[in-house]
């Protein structure tokens, strides 16, 4: 194949005494005539290339069916108000509606509270996340342009919908959070936003913590917390009493934070914030805020969920009053470690709702505030989509996705435990077949067993079968069987999907975390590889027929297993990936992920990324197996810059005739927000080219399959 001219510059650096050429340098200036001329030939050459597939328009048709159900989130509670998400099947985005209880919202008369597909003409304008004030005049929501992580937020009345006459300010990993006065937020600056727009690669430089006063002047908002090391992040939340802000501070994405909470208190109608009381001094385990109980003075106590001394993680409960008084008393344990893995937890009326994972299955499991248990709530098997609960609220709301289904909600009665499914959109005809779903365990090169899901059609044919292969492995994610847009499709078209339980993910504690990041990082690559081979070796695939994919650090994954074990797979899709790992802390928010990559300006960390860093990786006339690398224009987390320079890389090093191309969308970042044609043009073109390469041939028609909406 005949690739764009992609320049190759004679610029070597001495790293640590290693001289390691940097030839596509270059490509890191995004808005250069030279980048820009480079994206728009690699367009249309994937483009033309995409055209051609046999199988595009099959999956392009299928996947319009999928994102044209009909669907609906999960009932959110606020302020005396209630709030839905809900998609007729034919929105970009979907639509947020209000009403003052969950019967009405179900009524399609319910209010329009905000609606992203009248922002932008070309859809590239989306709700990422909004807030309500605790007395339910005001709702804080967060817009994003074309992808960014940047957001603006906006202040609109709740009771008619209006715009409130602020100013837009600019935050960024972060959820504006209402103080109890109903007239402040809580929101994350940076010091510099001129560029706020989604294409910059510079350091974003040092958050800040400030509340804003509707009515008053951005220069006027008064700094809560500031710290020195650019590397710190803060997270925060008032508790449902309103008695307490709590403020979390952790280096990047480290699992590992300092933990602080202030007093809250009523001066003449705006909320007064107090002194700061140091809970957790130590970044040495995670803790991470369940809420409060008790009023100050009368047994207030702090409920928190923590892998201190416990790396499937258990709950714990600070004194506050004991605290707030300078005496600090050691927390007392609520609920222990279990067999099963901790991931969230939650205040639901006088009760905790705890997210666990059974062997990569979430369950929700009751405890009494003392910590007695009250059993498991009865609820279909899947991936916990989000829990709206809050203290002395009797009814909770649950999202459980499937494979195949985005979300089924169901309301859950916190007094006995009851659990009853809410139809919030009617019933349509599934896409995805019948499927089996199957636990399935190998071994990686230490010993350790890797898990993995292994689902195919009902009826599928016998032997080996062109299979998608995904992992994600990083930043103490789970990765759970639950629906992703593509995965219909594939299995609609008779394909076998793997999803594998990689270390460095969630699934299993802060151990199995800590086996896959730093120095330990090439573990996860050799358990996917683990899977691969015993996919192989157990006849579900061959390698000719194994597709593998990873989105982010997925991505990353993808580059590292495509760049040593090219003979496993037939297709390569890495989207979004990380794949320079001697120069990912010098972009935007790259410096955070030093909790997983190590810091490549220390010696031995940069020895250890040096060897698995997929764009340093790549070897002359080696043929790699055809291999789509896509990205957006517009992602300002993980720069495009890291797909640029591996694709001309690789383009340069390939041997043979297996295609490397580059899908680049204009006006997207990361991920979130993408409007739904978009998303599933994205997944039918690669899809598309995997099974093209894997030789998976689709139907001519789908059958019609029964199904529901939620």
């Amino acid at each position: 194949m005949e690739y764009p001219e992609s320049r190759r510059e004679d610029l070597v650096e001495n790293l640590h005494g290693r001289l390691v050429p940097d030839p596509y340098r270059w490509l890191e200036d995004p808005d250069s005539e030279a980048t820009r001329a480079w994206v728009e030939a690699q367009r249309r050459l994937t483009e033309r290339y995409l055209d051609q597939l046999p199988e595009r328009a099959w999956f392009q048709e299928t996947l319009n069916r999928v994102i044209s159900r009909p669907r609906a989130g999960v009932p959110r509670i606020k302020g005396g108000w209630c709030f839905l998400n809900r998609n007729d099947g034919s929105q970009a985005h979907d639509v947020w509606y209000v009403a003052r209880s969950v019967a009405q919202i179900h009524d399609p008369q319910a209010r329009v509270i905000a609606d992203p597909n009248t922002w932008s003409t070309d859809h590239t304008s989306s709700l990422m996340l909004f807030t309500v004030s605790g007395d339910g005049r005001y709702l804080a929501e967060a817009v994003s342009e074309g992808g960014s992580d940047w957001q603006r937020i906006r202040i609109v009345e709740v009771a008619t919908g209006e715009r409130v006459d602020e100013p837009d300010l600019v935050t960024k990993f972060a959820t504006p959070t209402w103080l109890p006065d109903g007239r402040s937020y809580l929101y994350n600056a940076f010091a510099d936003t001129s560029h706020a727009v989604g294409t910059e690669t510079g350091h974003l430089g040092r958050p800040r913590v400030m509340r804003h006063v509707l009515g008053t002047d951005q220069a006027e908002d008064q700094v809560i917390c500031e710290l020195d090391d650019e590397r710190m992040l803060f997270d925060w939340e008032v508790t449902d009493d309103d008695h307490w802000l709590c403020l979390r501070a952790g280096r990047g994405t480290e699992n590992r934070n300092l933990l602080w909470v202030y007093p809250l208190t009523d001066a003449g109608g705006l909320t007064q914030i107090g002194e700061r009381i140091d809970l957790v001094r130590e970044l040495s385990h995670e803790f991470l805020v369940v809420g409060s109980v008790g009023a100050p003075g009368q047994d207030a106590r702090l409920v928190v969920q923590t892998d201190q001394g416990a790396p499937r993680a258990r709950m714990i409960s600070f004194d506050l009053d004991a605290a707030a008084a300078g005496r600090p008393a050691p927390p007392v344990e609520l609920v222990p470690e279990a067999a099963d893995t901790l991931i969230g937890a939650a205040l639901a009326g006088q009760t905790i709702l705890a997210e666990y994972l059974v062997d990569a299955s979430a369950r929700i499991r009751r405890f009494a505030l003392d910590g007695a248990a009250l059993g498991e709530l009865d609820l279909p098997a899947g991936s916990l989509v989000g829990i709206d609960a809050a203290a002395g609220r009797p009814l909770a709301y649950v999202g459980i996705s499937t494979v195949t289904e985005p979300t089924a909600a169901f309301e859950v009665d916190t007094r006995n435990g009851v659990v009853r499914p809410l139809d919030l959109v009617p019933a349509t005809e599934r896409v995805a077949p019948d499927l089996t779903v199957e636990r399935h365990r190998t071994t990686s090169p230490d010993g350790t067993q890797v898990p993995y899901f292994l689902i195919r059609p009902v009826g599928a044919p016998v032997g080996p079968r062109p299979t998608l292969l995904y992992g994600y492995g990083g930043f103490k994610i789970p990765v759970l069987a639950d629906y992703r847009t593509g995965w219909p499709g594939w299995l609609a078209a008779g394909g076998t999907l793997v999803i594998a339980n990689l270390r460095g993910g969630g699934e299993y504690g802060t151990d199995w975390y800590e086996q896959g990041r730093r120095h330990h990082k090439q573990n996860v690559f050799d358990d996917l590889i683990a899977v691969a081979e015993h996919l192989i070796q157990t006849r579900v695939t061959t390698s000719a027929q194994l597709a593998v994919h990873g989105r982010s650090n997925g991505g990353l994954l993808v580059g590292a297993v495509l760049t040593q074990r090219p003979d496993l797979f037939a297709a390569a899709l890495p989207v979004v990936g990380v794949l320079d790992l001697l120069r990912f802390h010098k972009f935007t928010i790259g410096s955070a992920w030093v909790s997983d990559y190590g810091d490549p300006d220390q010696p031995d960390d940069f020895e250890v990324a040096y060897r698995y860093s997929p764009l340093h990786n790549i070897r002359e006339a080696m043929c790699y197996p055809p291999t789509l690398i896509a990205t957006g224009d517009h992602d300002d987390r993980v720069v495009p810059l890291h797909s640029y320079k591996f694709t001309a890389a690789l383009q340069h090093a390939q041997a043979g005739d297996h295609p490397v191309l580059t899908r680049i969308e204009v006006s997207t970042g990361h991920g979130a927000g993408k409007p739904t044609q978009m998303l599933a043009a994205e997944w039918a073109d690669l899809l598309a080219f995997a099974a093209h390469h894997t030789r998976l041939r689709p139907p001519d028609r789908l059958a019609p399959r029964p199904g529901h909406g939620g």
